[in-house]
């Protein structure tokens, strides 16, 4: 079975294997090691209601391709949004100039291969009608103002894309996919006496309408008020070293920036990261394994290609009982580093280069009850979201705000507090975790994840997870 790329690419816009190899040749023609195409057709909906009333919506569609050449650590790239021959060995031709090397030249033979299906739809929502999609937001905005008369603001968005891709490379790769995204997002603000607060609640998935209902719309609609509600009555956030004890779920964004990012490869290539040259080392507690995993169906950071042809075949073990296993690989770090590409060089379009990039990264369950958990601290902090964060990878040392968290008081989850923020350490937070729930939650939220002016659609994912001791910023008791 082709894949529907190749055909719709080749049917509409007179892109086949022939025209392609024709392009890699010309791409090789001053002596790369290696050259990829990577050309995409992309639909997209948006859609906000603000104020109970549709203040925003726009579709639009890209086309367009780039032309990689890697010679030793040289790369060029050159990308035309326009598909004819003379534009595209135009690039093939600038992107050869900036990477000349005595690599190889020549023909290359391309064959199709047949993807996994990661993402199978029924309905894509860019081929449905804009007013089934606005019953979702207004289903939410109702919902959210009967949930708490204390509502005073309603902000719901909705956006879907579906993305055809087609990549060739000199390896004699030819591959196609077809994938869908679509996100559901709203945030309330709620008021009493004066004192406003926000709550907030997403989705997205690679699928169709079939994945998301009405029903759906309200109850993330219910939880957001739910929410907002909460810090009405939160206390300010005590501020010291104390035990923290995360969620499952939403709270694995802070593994995900303080541990996946590290574990990217081009950082470590360069010895940019806390982690460089530290594989087979102990760098956590034997509770703790992280993976990557872009073969999980239908989330976010799922794959069945990534952006420059890998397929990934199986999760990528980062950190296995506490030691260090792997980097997450593109094609040009793996090659470097004389390893393996992982899946993971993503990239946001065709006019971005393939970086090293996380799909699916989360914590592996561990033997620990969440309850037992709890009732193991006396006095900390349990974080359940959070908001924004930054994390310096060649330290390790972070900050994260924590959007919605409770104070832990005689092993019981005890009142919400506000302004609460945790600061540490990556490597070091890692040998502070003393137990790992039994129970690994995904979170279904819409993470996108910002590296060098590129974003991606990723996963993050963990159980409940105590670490002994981390600065939380607050207000002193």
């Amino acid at each position: 079975m082709k894949p529907v790329p190749l055909e719709f690419f080749s049917a509409q816009h007179g892109i086949d294997a022939a025209l392609l190899q024709r392009v890699l040749a010309e791409a090789l023609g001053r002596g790369g090691d290696f050259a990829d195409v990577y050309v995409e057709f992309r639909q997209s909906t948006s859609l906000l209601l603000e104020e109970s009333l549709l203040k925003g919506s726009s579709e639009s569609v890209s086309l367009g391709a780039g032309v990689r050449v890697i010679a030793g650590e040289q790369t060029g790239y050159a990308y035309t949004n326009e598909l004819s021959l003379p534009k595209l060995l135009e690039a093939a031709r600038t992107a050869a100039a900036i990477a000349t090397g005595a690599g190889r030249s020549g023909s290359v033979e391309l064959v199709a291969r047949v993807l996994p299906s990661r993402y199978a739809t029924e309905q894509p929502a860019t081929q449905a009608e804009i007013t089934g999609k606005m019953n979702f937001l207004r289903a939410a905005d109702q919902a959210a103002r009967a949930a708490d008369a204390r509502v005073r603001e309603v902000r719901a968005n909705w956006s879907d894309e579906q993305r055809q891709v087609l990549i060739a490379n000199s390896e004699g790769q030819l591959v196609g996919d077809v994938q869908p995204l679509f996100t559901f997002g709203l945030s309330v603000v709620a008021e009493e006496n004066g004192n406003r607060q926000s709550g907030s609640k997403n989705l997205g998935l690679r699928a169709g309408l079939e994945a998301f209902s009405v029903e759906d719309a309200q109850q993330l609609a219910r939880e957001a008020v739910a929410q907002a509600a909460v810090l009405l009555t939160a206390e300010d956030a005590p501020a010291g070293e104390l035990p923290v004890v995360l969620a499952p779920g939403a709270s694995g964004v802070l593994l995900h920036e303080s541990v996946g990012h590290p574990l990217e490869a081009d950082a470590n290539r360069k010895k940019l990261s806390v982690f460089s040259d530290r594989l087979g080392e102990k760098i956590a507690t034997e509770l703790c394994t992280v993976v990557d995993d872009a073969t999980l169906p239908g989330l976010r950071g799922s794959l069945n290609v990534d952006g420059e042809g890998t397929v990934p075949q199986e999760p990528t073990v980062l950190i296995e009982r506490g030691v260090l296993r792997g980097y997450l690989q593109d094609r040009l770090s793996a090659r470097l580093m004389k390893m393996s590409p992982t899946g993971n060089g993503r990239r946001e379009s065709y006019e971005h280069l393939p970086m090293p990039r996380m799909t699916n990264t989360f914590m592996l369950a561990g033997p620990h009850d969440p309850e037992e958990i709890i009732a193991s601290v006396d006095k900390g902090l349990y974080a359940v979201n959070f908001g924004g964060g930054q994390v310096d990878i060649t330290s390790g040392k972070f900050v994260f705000s924590a959007s919605e968290a409770y104070l832990i008081e005689g092993g019981k989850v005890g009142p919400a507090v506000k302004g609460a923020t945790l600061i540490g350490n990556g490597p070091d937070a890692l040998t502070r975790v003393r137990m790992v729930g039994n129970d690994m939650r995904l979170d279904p939220g819409v993470g996108t994840c910002g590296k060098d002016g590129q974003s991606v659609p990723v996963g993050v994912g963990q159980p409940t997870l105590l670490i002994g001791s981390l600065t939380v910023g607050g207000t002193e008791a």
